[in-house]
Parts: structure tokens; sequence; C-alpha cells
């Protein structure tokens, strides 16, 4: 068995006793974080069957995606990093889900796009929890205005996602984005990455994306 393979099954069995432990029967969806690594790597997780990819890159994911997508239409690719604008048309044709969307321009060009193409995209709407200058992500003073703002263009909003502050304690980040998606009744959150996945787990995190414990160190 490859080793991504066996490290995701042990993940899943990581997860599955931690959700036992707090009695919680929502299972996480795991996203294979994907981003720098060769396709050769990454196929023997698709033929184990694991379907959630992240990519951070435009460029990168539809030169590695754009044929492996259309064999296996099951498969659901998820843009995790930064989205510029003037790449949203090409994002638009190869993500299922965009998991970074934080202002308003970039949430009405993601709308004109998919209108052109009769899809309809997931979002999560970043937010920046200690208004870091380095981060993505929206202020949550202004994540009213921006949740309305998607509303408005038909945006499929499904929940929040964040990056937590490097060097701090994950949980406390993780209870306030619980807290806050469930004040705007989202089902799903985003939140979770190799170092802190059982965590976002115990926060109610619907989507986990992880890569270097699955495929290992990137060089």
């Amino acid at each position: 068995m490859d080793h991504s393979v066996q490290n995701l099954i042990t993940i899943k069995n990581n997860i599955s006793s931690k959700l036992e432990n707090l009695k919680i029967n929502k299972y996480p969806n795991i996203i294979a974080v994907s981003k720098t690594f060769k396709l050769e790597k990454i196929l023997p997780l698709i033929k184990y069957g694991h379907l959630d990819y992240g990519e951070n890159k435009v460029q990168e994911a539809v030169e590695k995606w754009s044929v492996i997508k259309k064999d296996n239409p099951a498969i659901k690719l998820h843009m995790i990093g930064k989205l510029q604008t003037n790449k949203v048309k090409f994002a638009v044709k190869v993500f299922d889900y965009i998991h970074s969307v934080d202002n308003f321009k970039l949430a009405e060009k993601i709308a004109n796009e998919q209108k052109k193409l009769n899809k309809n995209i997931k979002i999560f709407i970043q937010v920046n929890l200690v208004n870091e200058l380095q981060k993505s992500g929206v202020d949550k003073n202004d994540l009213s205005d921006l949740i309305d703002c998607c509303k408005t263009n038909q945006l499929d909003v499904i929940g929040l996602m964040c990056i937590p502050p490097l060097n701090f304690d994950p949980k406390v980040y993780f209870k306030e984005m619980e807290i806050l998606n469930q004040s705007f009744k989202f089902d799903d959150l985003s939140m979770g990455m190799s170092s802190d996945y059982l965590e976002a787990t115990a926060h109610s995190s619907t989507y986990l994306r992880i890569g270097s414990d699955i495929f290992g160190k990137r060089s």
C-alpha cells in the first residue's frame, strides 16, 4: 500500500477516535492538500477512492487536474490559497470549492464568471481573526456585509474558513470560529491542517485541509 494511502487511513482512524471520545457523529471531509506535488504522488490516493484535493495556485491546478477530473468526475477540487481577481476566470473552470473569498470585488468576479459557465461553486469566506497584515481574510467587522454581498450575487456560501496565527494555541481561534460560523447558521466550516486537525475536528470543522501528514514534507 502506498504511504500516502496509509497516512490517510491513519488520519481517519485518529479522527474517528477523537469523535468517539467527544460523542460527535458528524465526520469531517478531508481535503488532501496536493499543492506542489506531482500527479504521480497523488494517483495512489485517487485509485484508493479519495475525492477531495486542495491546490493554492490556479495555473498549477489547471495543468495538473483538468484531464484527471474529466476522467474522474466525482473528484472535487478546492482552491485553498489566495485568489487574484485576474485568475478567477481560470479558477472557476477547474475548482468546485473556493475557500478564500475575502473581499467584495473577488465575490462579484466569481459570480460573473460562474454565470458564464452555468456553474455553481461552493464558497467559504476566509476570516482574518486577529487582523494580521500578512494574512488574507476579511475583518470580522466587515464579515456580515461580505456575506450579504455574496448572497446578493447568488453565490453559494456554505461556511467560513480560517488559518490561525502561528505560535498560538489554535483552540482559542477554533472556538471563536465555531461560534461565529454558528451565528450565521452555516453548516460547514473550513479549518484545521496537519498540525491541528484534531483540535479543529473538536470544534465542528467539516473540511480539514491536510497536506504534509498525507503526502510527506514538501521539498
